[in-house]
């Protein structure tokens, strides 16, 4: 299911729900055991935003992305990492805002609570869900790469609770190289392994349908009550991104999404001019310092100055804090790389803080850029790029973002493999945008900076 236009599945809502009960709960039994915290309406605030607080440093531990964490030992350590980060949290949030306090006594036993009462929910919920009455069995037809690939992303994820059954042969192709999953049939069988197998889901992953789609049965299992869907669907409903290999401009056409409303853009544009100018402001200090260290650590300009292809194809130029030698590149561009030499000291660090890109606040006054949205890419290597991969220039249906959901789920990229993966992700916003999306992307990309994860 789709919350604030991102997948998310129903085991990890059910964790998240659950806990928010939980943590909520043990919040109102500390105050019953050391007493009451005032007023109804401002007992009600404290648990709220208490609860809010422990959920975000569960999140930030990704406590909540269950392909990430499936290990009861690394499970239990993120627990018990996110239980302290809470309790910083809430301790400088009391200081900061005495009026906030939920109580010292409630506050030390919901310490203790949380690293017991959480563990004990998720080993609970962990064994209940690997009960294979529970998993939905699917079947897959088509034994190409196609197939591979989706059969590989259901086996690599624990949120969804799929349990592939085996597949169907495809014309032409050689059988799946997945260890442990059979090659059940040809489409000819479908009616008989649904019924022989209990098929809760059919994926449709045949490279070419034309002839070879067995329409009829596929028509006769959706209407017995079998889910019928391609594998572009699939692959998008779990990975967060858009299939891009063998994908036609006909699914980009008729497929929901890609209609983000005047209204939209309106009020995105609005968010930007306000929160662009509050970021000047508020980060002008921070940019002070910044520039007096470049100055002091390397000689060159203090603002590295570069042409960047925007919003319909438009060429803008793009401002950023020097993070490199002067000298770092002459005559043909070339890739970032990892560990590159050419970076200097300071260059590493504002890199690694993001403090490089705060001068692109004036990009986004400008109206050269957004908040959120796809990363520019220089000329030279769009040209490159497009020419490489099919559908590349489709994201410069959106204004580019100082940050975007490819930042925030994929790792620097410095090869046409890299903008390949990351073109998927960017298909992806721009399909789902809208603002509450762009919220989630902004606290995922302070996630991101918090955990130095895809700095160079």
């Amino acid at each position: 299911m789709q919350v604030f236009n991102r997948q998310v599945s129903a085991r990890g809502l059910t964790v998240f729900g659950f806990e928010t009960i939980l943590i909520s709960g043990s919040i109102l039994v500390a105050a019953q055991v050391h007493g009451s915290f005032g007023t109804a309406v401002g007992a009600l605030w404290k648990i709220v935003l208490a609860t809010a607080l422990c959920e975000l440093c569960f999140y930030y531990n990704d406590l909540y992305d269950l392909t990430i964490v499936h290990s009861k030992s690394e499970l239990l350590v993120r627990i018990l990492q996110a239980a302290g980060a809470a309790a910083i949290v809430l301790a400088v949030v009391s200081t900061l805002l005495p009026s906030l306090i939920i109580g010292h006594g409630i506050f030390i036993t919901l310490v203790w609570m949380l690293p017991i009462t959480i563990p004990a929910w998720r080993l609970a919920f962990d064994s209940l869900t690997h009960d294979p009455h529970l998993e939905e069995r699917v079947l897959i037809i088509g034994t190409g790469p196609l197939a591979c690939t989706i059969a590989g992303q259901i086996g690599a994820q624990h949120d969804f609770a799929y349990r592939i059954v085996g597949f169907l042969e495809e014309p032409s192709a050689t059988e799946p190289a997945v260890a442990g999953l059979p090659v059940l049939g040809t489409p000819s069988d479908l009616p008989r392994l649904v019924a022989q197998h209990d098929i809760d889901r059919i994926i449709v992953s045949l490279a070419d349908r034309r002839g070879h789609l067995p329409v009829g049965e596929l028509l006769q299992a959706k209407l017995a009550g079998v889910r019928v869907e391609d594998a572009a669907t699939t692959y998008e409903r779990i990975t967060g991104k858009i299939l891009t290999e063998g994908l036609k401009p006909s699914w980009l056409i008729f497929s929901d999404g890609f209609s983000a409303s005047r209204a939209t853009r309106i009020v995105k544009r609005i968010s930007d001019l306000l929160f662009a100018g509050i970021g000047l402001i508020v980060a002008a200090p921070l940019m002070l310092l910044t520039a007096l260290a470049i100055h002091v650590d390397s000689r060159g300009p203090i603002v590295y100055c570069q042409e960047r292809v925007g919003e319909g194809g438009r060429i803008f130029t793009l401002c950023k804090f020097r993070s490199m030698r002067a000298d770092a590149e002459a005559g043909t561009p070339v890739w970032a790389r990892d560990r590159d030499d050419r970076v200097t000291r300071v260059g590493r660090f504002i890199r690694l803080t993001r403090l490089d890109e705060l001068p692109q606040l004036w990009n986004v006054l400008r109206g050269d850029m957004s908040f959120v949205g796809p990363r520019p890419e220089r000329p030279y290597f769009v040209q490159q790029l497009a020419s490489a991969i099919p559908f590349y220039t489709e994201r410069h249906a959106v204004k580019p973002g100082v940050t975007g959901w490819a930042q925030v789920k994929y790792r620097y990229g410095a090869s046409i493999e890299d903008a390949m993966e990351k073109l998927r992700y960017d298909l992806y916003y721009i399909k789902h945008l809208s603002i509450v999306f762009d919220l989630t992307i902004v606290i995922d990309t302070v996630k991101v900076i918090l955990s130095g994860k895809g700095a160079q």
